[in-house]
């Protein structure tokens, strides 16, 4: 039992599939926090219906 846990815990260390994603969605999120604290907040709402229209966008594709 505790081999195959072992394997399974080595398995997944080494896996590093979709790391680059979460490496890029992480980046994105932490410049599109620096920018809202930029932006006046009447543009918020603008923005905001933006990036809706983009994720649906992708969801529908």
């Amino acid at each position: 039992m505790a081999r195959r846990f072992r394997i399974a815990l080595r398995t997944l260390w080494a896996n590093a599939y979709g790391q680059d994603i979460i490496e890029y969605a992480l980046m994105a999120a932490a410049i599109a926090v620096v920018v809202a604290g930029f932006l006046p907040p009447a543009l918020m709402p603008t923005v905001s219906t933006i990036f809706s229209k983009l994720g649906s966008e992708f969801h529908a594709s």
